[in-house]
């Protein structure tokens, strides 16, 4: 069974609430067994333009990274992400 990948690329407007969205989400990630590949760190821009917090999120599989994004305790999570960052988030199937 293939992984599962979060990649979310986040510009974070309120890096005070952000640290709430953190919180709050660490349950939904510790359910789903999330490993973090990245998460922030330096960005080299190639091509287009590149947002200033980059995650990439390592799932036991691609069902495991759809039943966390679409659980109770990652959409509250969620919420707050979107109140105070502007995100494109995808899950995409390993290989």
């Amino acid at each position: 069974m293939p992984k599962g990948y979060w990649i979310a690329r986040v510009d974070v407007r309120d890096g005070e609430r952000y640290k709430d969205y953190v919180t709050t989400a660490k349950p939904a990630f510790e359910r789903f067994g999330a490993n973090f590949l990245a998460r922030g760190g330096s960005v080299t821009e190639l091509e287009g333009k590149a947002r200033a917090r980059n995650v990439i999120i390592e799932f036991p599989s691609v069902q495991h990274a759809i039943d966390c994004y679409n659980s109770p305790e990652y959409q509250a999570a969620a919420k707050i992400r979107q109140e105070v960052a502007d995100a494109e988030m995808m899950i995409v199937e390993g290989i």
